[in-house]
């Protein structure tokens, strides 16, 4: 009996380690502690107005969103998306984990501006991600064609 017992357990640690999107996958718990403290961070924002140079919950802007969630963890970021683009590791979009940051370039009648968010999941082909945006505030929202066709690049700050 103690040997099943014993082979139940190490098939269900192996199962834990491969399932792909579950937490343990390729990460040690101190990373993955890093990640769900800046991904809930970032996520207790949501519902918080959208303000240009916003840096609290009256009102916040994208950059200031992402500044401040990885402040929690220790990271220090530059203040402007821009300047954050050029910070941690590019990924693939099909390589992307929570609390990796996503990165956006908008264009429209001659102006330019970047912009940003945090995954908050990536399993499957499916990733979210929260961002403050300027007409809906603070939101989670899936990453789909209008965002994949802004989409700048993905970066990895979390080591």
């Amino acid at each position: 009996m103690h040997r099943n017992t014993l082979i139940i357990i190490s098939f269900l640690t192996f199962l834990i380690a491969v399932v792909p999107g579950h937490e343990v996958l390729g990460q040690g718990r101190k990373k993955q502690k890093k990640i769900t403290l800046a991904t809930s961070h970032a996520k207790s924002f949501i519902g918080t107005p959208y303000r240009y140079g916003g840096n609290s919950r009256n009102g916040i802007d994208c950059s200031s969103l992402i500044q401040q969630s990885y402040a929690k963890i220790g990271i220090k970021l530059p203040r402007t998306a821009q300047e954050q683009a050029k910070v941690g590791n590019k990924k693939g979009e099909g390589s992307v984990r929570p609390g990796d940051i996503v990165y956006f370039k908008f264009k429209q009648k001659r102006e330019k501006w970047w912009h940003t968010g945090m995954v908050t999941y990536a399993d499957q082909g499916t990733i979210k991600f929260v961002h403050a945006s300027s007409s809906r505030g603070v939101v989670e929202d899936t990453y789909n064609d209008y965002y994949k066709k802004h989409t700048k690049y993905f970066r990895r700050v979390i080591k």
